[in-house]
């Protein structure tokens, strides 16, 4: 079933952030849920099923200097490695756009690295009626 993310879910966050490539830890994950869960323009759901979370779509609801729309922006979303094709992916991000919708925003937005382990991840994205229409740019401060 899809809810809202919890502060009890970091555990299993922290393991589906690893599978994503990127490194944390509890506590890390439970400082930066903390801090999200403060913000109005995110969301974040996630798929659970018999106490574990096999799914998770993060996003933030923003203005657009180029369109009178706002617009939802996916951060994070990954289906649990064991999970993958089961129709998962595709609920959370119907959620998204149902949230999206329910926030007056005109279109959804997501980025992903250009590796290729994310091929398959660009066939999902383009199935749910996604365009490849735009390069991200990445630079640390």
């Amino acid at each position: 079933m899809i809810r809202d993310m919890q502060l009890g879910d970091a555990a299993e966050l922290t393991g589906l952030m690893g599978e994503l490539g990127y490194a944390t830890n509890v506590d890390q994950m439970t400082d930066r849920m903390k801090k999200i869960q403060l913000r109005e323009e995110y969301k974040t759901f996630v798929w659970e099923e018999d106490d574990r979370i096999h799914g998770m779509i993060g996003m933030t609801h923003s203005l657009a200097y180029h369109d009178d729309r706002s617009h939802i922006r996916v951060i994070a979303f990954i289906v649990r490695a064991g999970e993958r094709g089961r129709g998962i992916g595709k609920q959370l991000m119907q959620t998204a756009e149902n949230w999206g919708a329910e926030q007056g925003a005109g279109t959804i937005q997501l980025n992903s690295g250009n590796r290729e382990e994310r091929k398959r991840a660009h066939e999902i994205y383009r199935y749910y009626g996604f365009q490849g229409t735009a390069t991200g740019f990445y630079k640390k401060l």
